[in-house]
């Protein structure tokens, strides 16, 4: 059995889709490139995907990240291209890459977010945001399927910046609309703290709220390094131990002819 990981993205109009939407859609897509899948055992035998972490709906995101069983070997390359061809525009597979590491989930312990804010000054979000940081705690509630919770906000949080919109070298806003971009690095802890949260802490704390729903994007999951505070490629392990395997050594080796040998 080989197994195979894959990043995807959800863009556009399709960051509205579900997960579950998202299953039955690349269910078929694995029909559609007859990808030779493993099954479960039992009465209903069903594909063997893992999906990790996935975003929540009406959520954008450029790094999400399953796991596939086959039957049979296949290039992961080949098998990404085919796979993004039968899914539609916005549900992209972008990476794939031999499994040969365990513990995919364990390496998704932060996250990279962009919100843009329209109808928000920026020089309002930096003061948000300069309060939000300053708090050694933000008490926020979140309504649950077992009532309302209360959590704090602020500890999750690793990085939290304000800034203008990109491609705007003068720094103006283009026509008369004010716009903001937050840029939030957040640690997976129990209870999740999503980015709906902090802008919940940044009402808070800095009476901030935007006009019209935020735009909210994933940028990057994966292992959260302590000494760089960047968030790492999770599939990253994987491409070297591939590259460990690769017989480049035999290659290299100078041949020698049988019976030959060193006085």
């Amino acid at each position: 059995m080989q197994r195979i990981r894959l990043r995807y993205t959800k863009r556009g109009r399709l960051r509205f889709t579900s997960h579950r939407d998202f299953q039955r859609a690349f269910e078929r897509a694995l029909r559609r490139a007859e990808v030779p899948m493993a099954y479960s055992a039992g009465f209903t035998p069903h594909p063997k995907v893992s999906y990790a972490n996935a975003a929540p709906t009406g959520t954008g995101s450029e790094a999400e990240y399953l796991e596939i069983a086959l039957t049979e070997a296949r290039d992961p390359e080949t098998l990404r291209a085919l796979l993004d061809e039968s899914l539609p525009a916005g549900l992209d597979i972008t990476d794939a890459v031999e499994a040969r590491t365990s513990g995919l989930a364990d390496r998704l312990t932060a996250s990279v977010w962009e919100l843009r804010l329209e109808g928000v000054e920026v020089e309002d979000a930096e003061k948000a945001v300069e309060a939000f940081l300053a708090a050694e705690t933000v008490e926020v509630q979140r309504k649950t399927k077992n009532g309302v919770r209360t959590f704090d906000a602020r500890s999750a949080v690793t990085e939290l910046t304000a800034a203008r919109p990109q491609g705007d070298p003068q720094g103006d806003r283009p026509l008369d609309s004010a716009c903001a971009i937050l840029r939030l690095v957040v640690r997976h802890v129990t209870p999740a703290v999503r980015p709906d949260d902090v802008l919940s802490g940044l009402r808070a704390v800095a009476d901030l709220a935007p006009p019209v729903p935020a735009a909210v994007t994933r940028l990057a999951q994966g292992l959260f390094d302590e000494e760089s505070g960047t968030v790492t490629d999770p599939l990253a392990p994987d491409r070297e131990a591939v590259t460990a395997a690769s017989p480049t050594a035999a290659a290299t080796a100078p041949a020698t002819a049988p019976g030959t040998g060193t006085a």
